[in-house]
């Protein structure tokens, strides 16, 4: 009986969800101030990392900005300084457990407790799996998910502790369907969205409800990072819209983040589609990319 009841309410819950949502979808959201916030944002010197710091500087949150790359985390930070709030910029290698550590313990001391996570800092090889080298394939995994779960471990206890705080996962597309001669970064970034499926549900489990999280993923960026890239069906987005909808979905504590919105009905029919069909759909995209294909340089 009671398992009747529970299917009962649950089908309840589930028509009700979706009728708030459509009355939502008409409704402008509240968006959540982050003046004051202390704000980490990795993969800070380029590209989103560092469009995505200059909206949280107009907002007047505090900034620490990591990049591994010094003249560019410099940059981004001088830029936000003219803004008029607090920066604080340092070289850090997401890869590396130990300096993520040492460098989160060492802003506790300096600044005081980071209330917002954006873990942004990326790695990408294109290549066929036997042309990927094995340094390559581990960088990637260290970066682009081991990093976050080192990032969110040093960060979550005093976020519990005040049940407040916010965890943005930079992800991509990639991370919800794959695409060719990019096998580490596709299994990465689908590990990076398992991630953010997982710790929140482990944050409503744990009660901790104050704490959100956020998950970007977007098509192709034009990052620098990827070159020549191309597709006939998406478009190659810019870093300022990027950041734009990233920003806009952390202030609407938005939990998954996909650019353009269109993106995820796409990824619902590719569920229901079969393989005939889903291959047709890869041959019309076309996508292209340089990409190190049997040794050699390629565009695929």
């Amino acid at each position: 009986m009671n398992l009747i009841l529970d299917i009962l309410l649950l089908l309840v819950t589930i028509i009700f969800s979706y009728l708030e949502s459509l009355v939502l979808f008409f409704i402008p959201q509240k968006r959540k101030s982050v003046a004051g916030e202390v704000v980490l944002i990795t993969g800070a010197g380029h590209g989103i990392g560092r469009l995505t710091a200059y909206e949280f500087a107009k907002r007047k949150s505090r900034l620490i900005l990591w990049d591994i790359n010094k003249h560019g985390v410099e940059a981004t930070a001088a830029e936000c300084r003219k803004l008029g709030v607090t920066v604080h910029a340092s070289v850090v290698d997401c890869s590396n457990r130990e300096e993520i550590y040492s460098s989160i313990s060492q802003v506790k001391k300096e600044v005081g407790e980071i209330t917002i996570v954006v873990n942004n800092a990326g790695a990408i090889y294109p290549a066929d799996l036997l042309s990927a080298k094995d340094e390559e394939i581990l960088k990637t995994f260290e970066v682009n998910i081991l990093g976050h779960f080192w990032i969110t471990k040093a960060l979550l206890p005093s976020m519990m502790k005040r049940n407040h705080g916010h965890i943005v996962t930079v992800a991509s597309v990639c991370g919800h369907g794959v695409i060719p001669y990019l096998i580490p970064y596709c299994s990465s970034k689908f590990a990076a969205v398992g991630f953010h499926r997982a710790l929140t549900s482990e944050l409503e489990a744990l009660g901790k409800t104050g704490i959100k999280t956020s998950c970007l993923c977007p098509v192709f960026v034009n990052t620098g990072f990827t070159k020549n890239p191309s597709t006939r069906l998406w478009p190659v987005l810019e870093t300022d819209r990027v950041a734009k909808s990233l920003i806009d979905g952390i202030l609407t504590n938005k939990k998954m983040i996909f650019v353009p919105s269109y993106i995820n009905i796409s990824l619902i029919l590719e569920k229901f589609l079969p393989e005939r069909a889903l291959a047709a759909i890869s041959r019309v995209q076309n996508i292209q990319f340089e990409a190190v294909v049997g040794h050699k340089t390629k565009v695929k």
